[in-house]
């Protein structure tokens, strides 16, 4: 039977309706008996001659990213997270974990968020753990990934699991893994366990309820959730607390831990925004279903809410509720702030309170990582305290950075995609402290008669006016990943060396370790660690400097390209001029970009 299917396989190749890659994975699933529960749905698509759909099925092993592994969920396909490819990662972590501590005893935490299939994944990874002889903590019901984190060091596990495809489409699920220090893994670790994953034959698997009921499997739930709103709770900086909070959770797990520390520390004018409370893994009341923070759309119905209730700062988290987004409503509508924005306020906000109670050094310090705003290293060196923003893109690397460092020197982390955090309790962003910090500043301000957004111009005055936008290519599907190599490889080939006026003189490429100067593109330096597939492009010398940053997802299946402006401002007067000159030109270079990426792409397919 299987040779039939093969051979149908193989003619699909030939004729150019199958990729040679997908033909090559289907051929293992049609062939491997330990794969032969999904051979029935498999051989079904061949019959129906539907290449299309298993070449998005099966185009890829699906890798581990940046935030592990996360994809379209499917039944089946080797591309996409199923049974088998959730069952494979958690496989692949406990095996590689015996490498690592082969005496035992050996535990683990698993969580999840509200997605659809969430918690049966997350039931299965508990039970291909508990079948490996480990000890396993599993939470009763949704939680945040920080609070995962915060489980990994707390119960003092080996590893941790958080199911979550953060703030993807319904469509899409994932499996973060996290190591012993409560953080996203990290290499060597993360090589060895992909090693493993990929190494997957026959997985051995446990009853759930029976693991319960023997011990095997432990359900944890509200002792574990307190301990964490404590220690969040406990990083309050002030007594502040008159300021009206509009919260959405946009149907995930954000109600528990955003709104229980600004409620375990005291705002009582917090409203949960009904519409988007519900847990629901479709996101029904979210634009396009699509949960992200970062987008403006989703704060919409919120805004008008907000406007009949005058709530003083709107703030919603994405479903796993790691990321925080800020919209401050005016009586002229509403300001999105960017995840660079909301994090240099902070900043500033936390080094302004810790200098006030003289608890700062200059062996204190702040991390950010390369693609994260110029705007808090420049708060940073205000305060005169360290700053490390020299980090690939991945909150895993600020968690690497704080116990490399010494987490009691930690001050406060970010990054541009709404990532934060303060403390030493987790290893992962969370967006419940950088709600109590939001709450806590605006409360501040509004006694002075002030908002965020006349705090983030004071800081532009001060600092020169920052800004930041981002694009992405983005290349779906079997060709996708072609084009976003053959995208790099230009950028990193033939740059382009002057956008919208704008002249490129250098480039810092963390791939090939090398800094080149244009015109030109000829090596003028090297690049100590860290390397990754990162390129960093910077303007010549003039009134605005201008920066761009170049790299492939890790989790998505795009290249994203990263903007920075930056002017200096003479004085107030002269802000609103300054700024406006500055957006203009990110604006023409963010368009020219684009173009170049257009022209580049129709060269490559033509």
């Amino acid at each position: 039977m299987s040779a039939e299917y093969q051979a149908k396989v193989d003619e699909a190749v030939r004729s150019g309706d199958l990729t040679e890659a997908s033909g090559k994975n289907i051929a293992r699933w049609l062939s491997e008996s330990y794969l032969e529960p999904y051979r029935d749905k498999l051989t079904s698509l061949i019959d129906a001659g539907d290449w299309k759909r298993l070449d998005i099925l099966f185009y890829e092993t699906i890798p581990f990213g940046t935030g592990g592994r996360r994809g379209l969920m499917s039944d089946i396909g080797s591309a996409t997270i199923n049974d088998r490819t959730i069952a494979e990662s958690a496989d692949g972590l406990a095996a590689y974990l015996k490498t690592q501590k082969p005496e035992g005893p050996r535990s683990a935490v698993v969580a999840c968020d509200t997605r659809n299939r969430s918690f049966e994944f997350a039931q299965l990874t508990a039970t291909t753990f508990a079948a490996h002889g480990m000890k396993v903590f599993f939470f009763e019901s949704h939680r945040s990934t920080p609070e995962l984190s915060f489980a990994v060091r707390h119960l003092g596990c080996d590893v941790g699991v958080m199911v979550s495809a953060s703030h993807n489409p319904p469509s899409d699920n994932g499996f973060k893994a996290y190591w012993t220090s409560g953080g996203q893994v990290l290499p060597p670790h993360d090589k060895g366990i992909i090693d493993h994953v990929y190494r997957a034959e026959d997985i051995p698997t446990r009853n759930f309820d029976q693991a319960v009921a023997e011990q095997a499997i432990e359900v944890v739930g509200p002792q574990i959730d307190s301990a964490y709103l404590d220690a969040a709770a406990e990083l309050s900086l002030s007594e502040a607390r008159d300021v009206s909070i509009l919260f959405s959770p946009l149907h995930g797990v954000g109600e528990s831990n955003v709104a229980g520390v600004l409620k375990r520390t005291g705002f009582r004018q917090l409203e949960i925004f009904e519409p988007q409370r519900e847990p629901h893994g479709d996101f029904p009341n979210v634009a396009d279903h699509f949960p992200n923070p970062e987008r403006t759309v989703v704060f919409d119905p919120a805004i008008e809410r907000a406007k009949e209730s005058g709530a003083d700062v709107i703030m919603a988290s994405d479903p796993d509720a790691d990321r925080l987004g800020i919209v401050v409503p005016e009586d002229s509508g509403a300001v999105h702030l960017t995840g660079n924005r909301v994090g240099a306020l902070i900043v500033d906000y936390v080094l302004g309170k810790r200098t006030e109670k003289g608890d700062l050094t200059p062996e204190h310090y702040v991390v950010e990582t390369m693609v994260t705003t110029p705007l808090i290293g420049a708060i940073a060196k205000s305060y005169n305290v360290g700053l490390i923003d020299d980090l690939l893109v991945g909150f895993k690397y600020i968690g690497q950075a704080m116990d490399q460092n010494g987490p009691d020197k930690f001050v406060f982390g970010a990054e541009e995609s709404l990532g934060y955090l303060a403390g030493e309790y987790a290893r992962d962003k969370d967006a419940a402290v950088a709600g109590l910090y939001v709450a806590e500043l605006g409360a501040e301000l509004k006694e002075k008669g002030k908002t965020l957004l006349d705090r983030l111009d004071e800081l532009f005055i001060a600092h020169g006016y920052h800004n930041e936008g981002q694009r992405s290519e983005v290349c779906p599907g079997p060709a996708g990943r072609e084009q976003i190599k053959g995208l790099i490889k230009a950028l990193r080939a033939k740059p382009p060396e002057e956008l919208a006026g704008v002249t490129l003189a250098s480039v810092r490429d963390y791939g090939t370790h090398e800094v080149r100067s244009l015109p030109g593109n000829a090596k003028s330096g090297d690049l100590p660690e860290p390397q990754g597939e990162l390129l960093f492009f910077e303007s010549a010398p003039g009134e605005i400097e201008v920066k761009i940053a170049a790299r492939p997802s890790g989790t998505e299946p795009k290249i994203k390209f990263y903007f920075f402006v930056k002017a200096d401002v003479p004085d107030g007067n002269s802000l609103a001029a300054v700024q406006a000159a500055a957006d203009a030109k990110m604006t023409e270079v963010q368009d020219a970009l684009s173009a170049w990426v257009k022209s580049t792409v129709g060269q490559m397919e033509s």
